[in-house]
This record gives structure tokens, sequence and C-alpha cells, in this order.
């Protein structure tokens, strides 16, 4: 499915941009004043193709998986945390929850690779293709057909939003461990210094980054000829939600959707997808910049503007939520403001 989906992907149109362009240079306002704002309302057209463009349906997608690193200390929560956060997400008292109801959103919890089976809890989508990866830092995450399913199902994810006119997705994640993994995927795919996308994740002190670091510098060590394509890299040293965000963002491409990227970990996902598709980059809307210095790095190292900087470093989707009003805002700015020709006025006068 996954090769099929990236032949899928085209370019954005280079005459809806334009149209876009110039709708926002005669609104009535100097040309640019609205900076990024502008930028947004210009590809959320062109990936839309509409003159009046309306979101008419937004869905964040919770994709919660285990890690097996955790057996190393990489973490300063226990692995049992992710069922109960599960289960918090379930029952709509999580961070994630409030603001995706600020956001007018739906929130999809995808058990992907989680430990524990909650085989009965309700509202829960089941595709768990593992309980837990693998220690990265003995061996593979997992295998190569395994990541390959796991995107699957993200692209699995995206084509039904699509079905029921979702026009913007949104990337979220739950896995205690899982900074370990985005920053080892970082650190293989930029490429880029171990020491430069690791950092405390949920909390650990400066002697547990330095732990955590060392568990990383290991698995790549460990996994060094797996990382040589996308996938292997993902296999090797990834999680599965991270590889079910890369298949959401792969999917919300080939289905012409806006896709808004939550975090660092999300991030990772986002990284992956790129890498097997260039032209995926241009759906992408990245929501924020984590608090995770990684995340800096991925920014820079790949020439993205995140439209927030809060110091979010929770996950769930919370910064994808945040930034969903806004890119619904740059929306209303360009279908709503008049033009000058509309006021009768000529630009410039």
């Amino acid at each position: 499915m996954w090769e099929q989906t990236l032949k899928q992907i085209e370019p954005l149109s280079e005459v809806w941009m334009e149209k876009a362009k110039d709708r926002l240079d005669n609104l009535t306002k100097p040309k640019g004043s609205l900076g990024e704002l502008e930028k947004i309302a210009a590809r959320a057209v062109a990936i839309m193709e509409s003159e009046r463009p309306l979101v008419k349906g937004k869905r964040i997608f919770v994709f919660v998986g285990d890690h097996g690193a955790v057996s190393d200390g990489v973490s300063a929560y226990p692995q049992e945390v992710t069922g109960l956060m599960v289960r918090n997400f379930l029952g709509g008292g999580a961070a994630i929850n409030v603001l995706a109801r600020r956001a007018g959103a739906s929130v999809s919890v995808i058990d992907i690779g989680m430990k524990e089976d909650l085989e009965s809890a309700e509202g829960l989508i089941k595709k768990n293709i593992k309980r837990a990866t693998n220690n990265i830092a003995e061996g593979p995450a997992m295998t190569r057909e395994e990541a390959q399913e796991a995107i699957n199902v993200g692209i699995e994810m995206a084509a039904n939003a699509s079905s029921e006119e979702t026009f913007m997705l949104a990337t979220g994640e739950m896995g205690i461990g899982n900074t370990t993994s985005a920053s080892a995927l970082l650190a293989a795919l930029l490429p880029a210094d171990v020491f430069h996308v690791t950092d405390k994740g949920t909390g650990l002190d400066d002697q547990g980054v330095k732990r955590k670091a060392g568990v990383i510098k290991k698995a790549l060590e460990v996994n060094k000829k797996s990382l040589g394509d996308p996938i292997s890299a993902l296999a090797a040293v990834g999680g599965f939600e991270v590889a079910g965000i890369c298949g959401l963002c792969l999917g919300g491409a080939a289905n012409r959707m806006i896709v808004v990227v939550d975090g660092f970990i999300s991030s990772a996902g986002a990284l992956v997808a790129m890498r097997l598709n260039p032209r995926v980059k241009d759906y992408l809307f990245f929501s924020h910049q984590s608090s995770e210095k990684g995340h800096k790095t991925f920014f820079d190292m790949e020439g993205i503007r995140p439209i927030l900087d809060l110091g979010l470093r929770l996950g769930e989707g919370t910064g994808a939520a945040l930034a969903m009003q806004i890119i619904e805002d740059s929306l209303s700015i360009y279908n709503e403001m008049a033009t000058f020709q509309e006021m009768g006025i000529e630009p410039g006068a």
C-alpha cells in the first residue's frame, strides 16, 4: 500500500499558488503584512484547490506504541503510564481532548504497538502490530515488514478520513520512551550528532539525559548496517507510533489534505515520510517547536519554520490542535477580507 501511495502524491499546483497570492496581495492591507498567515493560507488554498476553501472536518490521530528501550532507563516514567493515558484519552480528560474540543476536532486513538492489551476498551481503534518494540540498544526495534505494516495503518487512517470529508488531519502520539526512538531516527536520517538531538523527554535529569544518549549511540552502532534507507532506519530504531504518523503524512498528502504535524516525535515520523517522497513536505504544516533541543536541530537542518513556539513538550497532538485554529484563521482572512477592488480603492492610493 505505501509504495502505491508514494506514487499518488502530486506537487502543489503553481497556478493555484499564484491565484492565492494574487488574492492575498489584493486584500485591504499592505502586501505581506500578515506575514506567515499569508504563506499558510496560500499553501492551504493550493492543497485544496478551491476559490473559497472551507475546512469541513478536522481529526487528530493519536497513535500509541511502547518501547523496549524503557528497560534501559531512558524515561522518567514507567511503561504503565502509556495504558493509563490511553484510558484518559478515551475518557476525554487529557490535554489533547480539551484542546481538540476548542479546535472543533475529533480525536481518534489507535493502538498500533501498545504493550498493554486494552482489547475491551471502548472507542480504541485496535491495530496492534506487536506488544511494544524490541530494545533498540540490542537490535532492530521491529522487522521491515512490521514497519511497513505500521505505515500502512497510518495511510488507512488518512484514507478513511478523506472518505468521510475530513479536510484537515493532525498527528498525535503517546508512548513512554518514544523520544529516545525519535532522537535515534533524527540522528540517522538528518543526519545529526546524537548530542544535538537528545534531551530530557518526560523530565530526565542531566545524568538521565547522558544515559539516554548512551543508549541511542549504542542503538545506532548496533543497527548501523540497517540505516541505509528510510524504511530500514525506521525498522531499526523507530517506533510503531512513529511509523503510523509517517503513514498518516503520506496518506494525507496523497489525498490532498492539510496535515498538521505535532511535536518532536511526530516530526520524526514526518521526516521518514519526507525522505520517502520529498513532495510530502508541501502538505505538512509543522505546528510548533518543542522544548526538546533536537526539534530545533530538525527545523534548522530541514529549513522549516514552525507555526508556534510555546515551549511545549507533551505530545499527544496538543500543539497541532492549537495550530489547527491558526490555519483556519488564515483561511478566514483569505475568504472573508474585502479586496481593494471590492472597496473601490486603488491599491497604494
